[in-house]
């Protein structure tokens, strides 16, 4: 026996065969592992993923609704701004009409108290004049001559001035309203309206405005067809038609309602041709 053969022995022992090919393969293994990681890494950094999202479908049914609200929304607004439009129309529409009944009738109450005061005055004027009046209206030959003339005038008168004169001169005896203007009753600026609407002619309404419509006058260069005027012109609060002959026709007030009387019975202020 040697004497070392009771020492162990320091060297490794030998592997197995077997346990050396396990081995192997478990790193083959991982090896390859490794790899087809690597490459799958390598091949996800070439290529980018992409995704594609799908937007939803508009349903056809909600398209329509949706177009169906939108255009009845659209009528309704213009329908309101349509009603909104009319209705600032219609009260425009009663303001105006408003304005101009209480502008007529003011212009009407204002004639009628001009009217009333000039009968006054020439009440006054007549009562300071009797004995002229009485005078003139006598039958003397110079008052003869006078009616004959004015007579003739009236007579010669031809085309518009004789269809105003004989308009007047068939109003005479009909009643005297405030504010009329035919055919049984008349005021005195309606009666000259009237009278002039025979020769197609169109006056203003008031006496006011009718004293100023046409030219000026002298009054001793009166023709049948002028208008007289009492007051200012412009101003006045009575007018009539003077009819020739030293005549005039006129609606004076209720008491007497339209007349024909001498420019003496009660002197005009002025007068205006208008033909």
């Amino acid at each position: 026996m040697s004497i070392t053969a009771h020492i162990p022995s320091h060297r490794k022992p030998r592997r197995s065969a077997s346990k050396l090919a396990v081995r192997a393969g478990v790193a083959g293994g991982v090896l390859s592992t490794l790899a087809m990681a690597g490459s799958a890494s390598a091949a996800s950094q070439a290529e980018p993923v992409t995704e594609t999202l799908e937007m939803p479908v508009l349903n056809l049914d909600l398209a329509a609704d949706v177009s169906s609200a939108v255009t009845k929304s659209a009528d309704a607004t213009r329908a309101a701004a349509l009603d909104s439009e009319l209705n600032a129309q219609e009260l425009a529409a009663e303001k105006s009409a408003a304005a101009t009944a209480k502008k007529a009738k003011a212009e009407a109450r204002a004639e009628a108290e001009a009217e009333q005061e000039a009968e006054r005055r020439a009440a006054a004027e007549r009562a300071s004049r009797t004995a002229t009046r009485t005078t003139l209206s006598g039958s003397s030959d110079e008052g003869g001559a006078a009616k004959s003339a004015g007579t003739a005038k009236r007579s010669t008168a031809t085309g518009s001035a004789a269809a105003i004169v004989n308009f007047a001169l068939a109003q005479v005896g009909k009643a005297y309203v405030m504010g009329a203007t035919g055919s049984s009753a008349y005021d005195c600026s309606g009666l000259v309206q009237a009278a002039y609407r025979q020769a197609g002619i169109t006056l203003p309404r008031t006496s006011q405005s009718q004293s100023t419509y046409g030219t000026q006058v002298s009054l001793s260069n009166l023709q049948a067809g002028d208008i007289v005027y009492w007051g200012g012109a412009g101003s006045a609060y009575h007018v009539a038609i003077y009819v020739g002959g030293g005549k005039f026709v006129g609606a004076q007030n209720p008491s007497t309602g339209v007349v024909e009387r001498s420019l003496d019975w009660d002197r005009p202020s002025g007068a205006v041709r208008v033909l």
